[in-house]
């Protein structure tokens, strides 16, 4: 591309702009304003769009229902004819490939859709309401979470414009088969009051949860996807919604387990502040049990109580024996870390067995090149590394855990 085309390329993140609309006030009200993460999910790889100046997308969504207003401005476009067949780049097309049907491109239209917004009541089940402080001190704030299933009523609808948030917050984001009907929905609401004392409620999270079969007649819901829309981030909401799950699945008999899938940092931080403030409560996991070590005990309570598995029970036991543990005290603190280093350390102790047998039936320059290619010999550097990276996610998790 030549230099003199380089003022036509734009970053999609930069020019993207989202909102979740309560009021028509909020349609020009900056601070209502919020971007993606990402755009190479719906842009293309290197997130560029091309052909445009002053480009601006405005992605708006009714804060209750999601009806959604696509905007897309700009000063001036690429010519074909005066630019030797170069094009500009299909933004709307690109847009319409992810959107829910029904979006509108008319501001007038998306305004007479945020008047029928005032009636949106959140679909399904109400499963858990709780109120949550505001940091400057003032009044508290109201949320609700909702169970639904894909046979609620309406829901399914509402889904389909949910889940597009995905594609600017989550990497690798796939809609789900809602064809399946053991895919579960729990949705997280602010319920609020307009400036006429009105109910309304805003979305503000929501989380999928698969149920897999398990043999005989059993069942091992799998948290999938989980997603916390950014003006609603940082209150303590995942938590919350979690929690939730959690309460819906725990009294189910047929449930063996709890899992997730494939959880990023961030979720498995909030996975282990839940799962350890609860484990926190059983006899199996008080100081004095901790210091002897994991026992099955241990796993056997937390899948019991709260349906932990026990690779999970394992983690939130060096969780809490970190917390209850006097690093001051080098002793109790080597045995913290050895004892964790252990766990860390067997899977190389399998593959150092491996590597033996290989030894003995390999010839010398085989098992050279073997040892070089499995990087056996960074062993140790490896597991350092591993552990203290764990003991500060841990540390994390604790830290949340004192601040309650």
């Amino acid at each position: 591309m030549t230099d003199t085309l380089h003022h036509l390329v734009v970053d999609g993140n930069e020019v993207l702009e989202l909102k979740l609309v309560r009021s028509v006030e909020d349609i020009e009200n900056d601070e209502a304003s919020f971007g993606p993460e990402m755009c190479h999910q719906v842009f293309g790889e290197n997130e560029n769009i091309f052909g445009y100046t002053n480009l601006h997308i405005k992605l708006f969504y009714s804060a209750g229902s999601l009806q959604t207003y696509l905007g897309i401005e700009y000063t001036d476009k690429i010519e074909p004819s005066k630019s030797g067949g170069m094009k500009a780049d299909d933004v709307e097309g690109a847009l319409r490939n992810v959107l829910a049907p029904g979006y509108v491109t008319n501001l007038d239209n998306f305004i007479s859709m945020l008047e029928k917004d005032q009636h949106f009541k959140p679909h399904g089940c109400l499963l858990h309401s709780f109120p949550i402080n505001t940091r400057d001190g003032g009044d508290k704030r109201t949320f609700e979470v909702y169970y639904c299933e894909t046979s609620t009523p309406g829901f399914l609808a509402y889904h389909q414009r949910l889940q597009t948030f995905l594609l600017w917050y989550v990497d690798a984001a796939s809609f789900i088969d809602v064809d399946d009907d053991q895919w579960t929905f729990f949705t997280l609401f602010e319920k609020y009051h307009n400036s006429n004392g009105d109910v309304r409620y805003a979305t503000a999270a929501y989380a999928t949860v698969y149920r897999y079969y398990a043999y005989p007649r059993h069942t091992r819901p799998r948290v999938s996807q989980v997603l916390t829309l950014p003006p609603y981030q940082k209150l303590g909401l995942c938590a919350e919604l979690l929690q939730a799950i959690y309460s819906h699945f725990i009294p189910q008999p047929e449930v063996i387990d709890i899992t997730v899938e494939d959880p990023s940092q961030e979720f498995q931080r909030i996975r282990d502040y839940v799962d350890a403030k609860n484990c926190d409560t059983l006899p199996a996991f008080q100081p004095a049990k901790l210091l002897q070590g994991f026992t099955p005990e241990m796993a056997t309570q937390a899948c019991n109580k709260f349906k932990i598995n026990k690779k999970q029970a394992r983690r939130i036991y060096e969780i809490l024996r970190l917390k209850s543990t006097n690093t001051s005290d080098k002793t109790a603190y080597l045995n913290f870390r050895l004892d964790v280093k252990n766990r860390l350390n067997a899977p190389f102790q399998k593959k150092k067995l491996e590597m033996k047998k290989l030894q003995k039936v390999l010839k010398p320059e085989e098992y050279a090149a073997t040892i070089s290619s499995t990087g056996a010999n960074e062993t140790q550097g490896r597991l350092a590394s591993q552990y203290l990276s764990l003991e500060e996610e841990y540390r994390r998790v604790i830290h949340r855990m004192e601040q309650d």
